[in-house]
């Protein structure tokens, strides 16, 4: 188990541990397959068990985490045809949020998103991977958001919580994570244009693009096409 995963703050605690969880499963500092220690997480987020037991339910609900008889929680892993067939969907929810986004937001929501995209913009100078990609999230459910369609919220919000670990990772090669950036700018661009159809083309080839290198990634590992990790074999951190 990571021995730097820090605290977190004193809210509604089982939504502020589920919180900071779903960070450490996207930034991979809690990998696909891994075993979720109760005693060590409660000791590294100092919290009790019982907060900690309803975050999981929380992300087991989401899709994130499995919950697993006899062998307690797990870091959920997709398989190849399992990604292939959620960024399909993906590609599809997003290309419609952005052509109703378009004719929808706001004034002053088009700003908020030039805005977001301006500190994303600061975070990738500075190669702030976390805070770029948190700024990232955002902005894609900002998008979806604005379609006004809670439907399309919901489904997106549901399938986007398995994909967020993927999606982070896509960002580490250098000259992909500049043109996702690129991508962005233009999406802002035609949001704020009001084309929806040149919005929904670059959230289609944008999702695209993660996509094929999504599973370049995944088939460089050499994972078996239908058998996720989490049943080729659990990874445990012990103490």
């Amino acid at each position: 188990m990571p021995t730097d995963v820090g605290a977190v703050e004193r809210r509604v605690l089982h939504e502020a541990v589920a919180d900071r969880l779903r960070e450490l499963i996207i930034e991979g500092v809690l990998a696909p397959g891994a075993h979720l220690n109760e005693r060590i997480l409660c000791e590294q987020l100092q919290v009790s068990r019982t907060p900690l037991r309803e975050a999981f339910r929380t992300l087991a609900g989401e899709g994130v985490i499995d919950l697993m008889p006899n062998r307690g929680a797990v870091v959920a892993a997709l398989s190849r045809d399992d990604l292939e067939h959620a960024f399909e969907l993906m590609t599809a929810l997003e290309g419609l949020a952005g052509e109703l986004a378009a004719k929808r937001a706001t004034p002053a929501e088009v700003r908020r998103i030039r805005s977001m995209q301006a500190e994303m913009t600061q975070a990738h100078s500075r190669r702030d991977l976390p805070a770029y990609y948190r700024l990232n999230r955002a902005i894609h459910a900002l998008i979806v958001c604005l379609a006004g369609n809670p439907m399309l919220t919901e489904s997106h919000s549901r399938l986007n919580a398995k994909l967020q670990a993927v999606r982070f990772r896509s960002n580490f090669n250098r000259e992909k994570w500049d043109a996702a950036l690129a991508e962005h700018a233009a999406m802002v661009e035609a949001l704020a244009a009001r084309d929806g159809a040149q919005l929904a083309a670059l959230l289609r080839g944008h999702l695209a693009g993660k996509r094929a290198t999504v599973l370049a990634q995944l088939d460089a590992t050499g994972v078996n096409r239908d058998k996720s990790p989490a049943r080729a074999g659990i990874q445990e951190h012990r103490q």
